[in-house]
């Protein structure tokens, strides 16, 4: 296959990918004048990166007359991405998603590692589940590598410790009862010793249940005006408050706690956050795609992004006097938890990746069977199907000037990679564009658009409020461990 964008760039791959199942074959390109993105050494600009048998042969960065004409528009090459947070689903529930599914998707959106989280049914809460999903993952043929979180407690009912040593043993990269919270304090305040003696992360899920129950829509004017329950941002930063509270008073007397809170949605647990790095506790965060670009008001009815909708002083117009609804209300696949937030909380999280607040985008990938989610709105499956549309969220917030692309890109590789620490090298994590190391990459063209539809995702879950959008960065080609995960049809 030759690709080229325009500017000059290209891509010599071999065969499609459909004809390399069930095993991947070894990659061998020749990819000359793209931009390369390297948050590893903290380098992008014009180059071209050979790759023999899977190993990166040679990385050559262009200087004067020879990188002209080659600008950040045009092909990218970064290494893979690695997301912290998916939901795969199996074992329990295969009509949603399978392993395999779930790692096609994510190789069609470029990433080459990812980590599914324990909300199974049986939950991941010892051993022998952990077993069952990575021989899933072998019996897929994908080179595109799972890790696991394991359950905090048994059965994620948040009453007992779940065999965290043993869990550890068979090779988890921390623990979560996500999409719960760790209910109790005291459960919470053991997790985070024990997992800090492994030399592993709690992964908290942040949200106080008591505040939530019941609840459909952010708490605001567009729950208001729908008849949704409102649901506080309050119940957020509470948990938030709790758990940094709680490591405060155990990294006293155990220094290698670390605890990770998920999908942050909201300016003041951000700030939370922020100010708890300021003083040097071990806590790290993560936000999602569309908790940077999609807001409230999208269950409204609108369909521009967040920062779209900021008319003055940093806040958000209203939808029904300045004519931004152009699609009806209520649809099911905007129903995620946490919910989506006003366009001001969109903000926090964009400026959290700029500062450093937030260390990672992590998708929170939740696919649904349609049954699940062609109901009433307050009734549907929490989630968004979306690890094959976040990078084009993201490069729509690149695209609008409100991150570069070198934190954009950092966000969805080292900034995971710190978070999961040593053991995400049992994965094909991001090494960088080092030479002699097997080739870890993916290959996007920001000149080109693709649409979302139904037919062009990999992953069961259709349960994507961009259906019918077109969004920037089309993948040409995702590369784990030296193999080739996806390779896009000829244009």
């Amino acid at each position: 296959m030759s690709t080229a964008n325009g500017r000059g760039a290209g891509v010599a791959a071999p065969a499609p990918a459909a004809a390399l199942a069930p095993a991947a074959a070894l990659a061998d390109l020749d990819i000359s004048r793209a931009w390369l993105v390297d948050p590893a050494s903290g380098r992008e600009g014009p180059g071209e990166i050979v790759v023999t048998d899977g190993i990166i042969e040679a990385v050559t960065w262009l200087e004067g007359a020879d990188s002209e004409g080659i600008d950040a528009g045009g092909v990218i090459v970064a290494p893979g991405f690695l997301d912290l947070h998916v939901h795969f689903r199996e074992p329990g529930d295969e009509d949603a998603e399978t392993v395999a599914t779930g790692l096609a998707a994510a190789a069609h959106g470029g990433f080459t590692t990812v980590c599914v989280m324990p909300n199974t049914t049986p939950a991941l809460d010892e051993p022998s589940v952990l077993a069952r999903i990575h021989d899933a993952a072998t019996a897929s043929g994908s080179p595109v590598v799972l890790l696991a979180l394991g359950a905090v407690s048994m059965g994620r009912t948040g009453e007992q410790l779940a065999l965290l040593g043993e869990l550890a043993d068979a090779g988890v990269v921390g623990f979560s009862d996500d999409g719960a919270p760790v209910r109790s304090a005291a459960l919470l305040r053991n997790a985070l010793v024990y997992a800090g003696m492994l030399g592993l992360p709690i992964v908290d899920h942040p949200e106080d249940a008591t505040l939530t129950e019941g609840s459909e829509a952010n708490e605001g004017l567009v729950a208001t005006v729908l008849g949704l329950r409102g649901w506080p941002g309050s119940a957020e930063a509470t948990a938030v408050g709790r758990d940094i509270a709680i490591l405060a008073d155990v990294v006293r007397d155990a220094p290698a706690v670390r605890l990770h809170l998920t999908h942050l949605s909201t300016a003041a647990s951000l700030a939370l956050v922020r100010q708890a790095k300021r003083v040097g506790l071990p806590v790290t965060c993560d936000v999602t795609p569309h908790h940077l670009a999609l807001t409230d008001a999208w269950v409204a009815g609108v369909r521009r992004w967040s920062w779209e909708s900021i008319v003055s002083d940093g806040a958000a117009g209203d939808p029904w006097r300045d004519g931004s609804i152009v699609a009806p209300p209520f649809d099911p696949s905007l129903r995620v938890n946490p919910p989506l937030r006003a366009a001001e909380d969109a903000m926090a999280c964009l400026a959290a990746l700029v500062d450093g607040t937030a260390d990672a985008i992590a998708t929170d990938h939740a696919p649904h069977a349609a049954v699940d989610k062609a109901v009433e709105f307050g009734l549907a499956a929490s989630g968004i199907s979306g690890i094959e549309t976040a990078l084009g969220i993201v490069l729509a917030a690149v695209d609008a000037g409100r991150l570069t692309l070198s934190t954009a890109i950092a966000a969805l590789t080292t900034g995971p990679a710190r978070v999961l620490g040593a053991r995400a090298a049992r994965g094909s994590w991001p090494r960088g564009l080092v030479e002699g190391a097997p080739a870890d990459l993916v290959v996007f063209d920001r000149s080109q658009r693709w649409t979302v539809n139904a037919d062009a995702l990999a992953s069961k879950g259709k349960n994507s409020p961009l259906l019918g959008r077109s969004l920037p960065g089309r993948v040409i080609l995702t590369v784990a461990g030296g193999r080739i995960a996806y390779e896009a049809p000829e244009a």
